[in-house]
């Protein structure tokens, strides 16, 4: 795979370590864009270097997530959030009460919606704050 192309899944699929590793790489010019891309290009990196980077997160990532809560024996929300301690203090602030258990689902996960189908991760693209409620559904028995 060409270093353009990972670099840029590295932002689809929100690849934060990888991607800074990249960005040194090429602010470094010790590989180029339309280089073919080995595991081997991240020994040139000056490692500390790009701690330093992730820590600053220069390019910007803020990762989220979408998190599965039981709400009942049959009801389950479905919520956005950076992680699984924010998810569960939402919807405890939400809902005021516990949630039974909390799963995180892959973003690429697709649901049927209206007459399509939708992944996580293009619903997400709909919302502008987070943690952000994206849904309930109901066990059927």
């Amino acid at each position: 795979m060409i270093v353009k192309e990972l670099y840029m899944d590295c932002f689809r699929y929100e690849e934060s370590s990888l991607a800074h590793y990249i960005y040194h790489l090429l602010a470094e010019k010790k590989i180029s864009l339309e280089d073919d891309f080995s595991i081997k290009d991240l020994d040139q990196a000056d490692h500390q270097k790009v701690k330093e980077l992730i820590q600053n997160n220069v390019l910007g990532f803020h990762k989220v997530s979408i998190f599965s809560l039981k709400m009942n024996q049959k009801d389950f929300v479905f919520i956005f959030a950076a992680n699984d301690q924010d998810v569960i203090q939402f919807y405890t602030n939400t809902f005021h009460q516990n949630p039974l258990n909390c799963h995180e689902y892959s973003l690429d996960y697709q649901l049927d919606r209206g007459n399509g189908v939708i992944s996580f991760r293009d619903m997400r693209k709909e919302f502008e704050s987070f943690p952000a409620i994206a849904g309930f559904c109901e066990r059927e028995r």
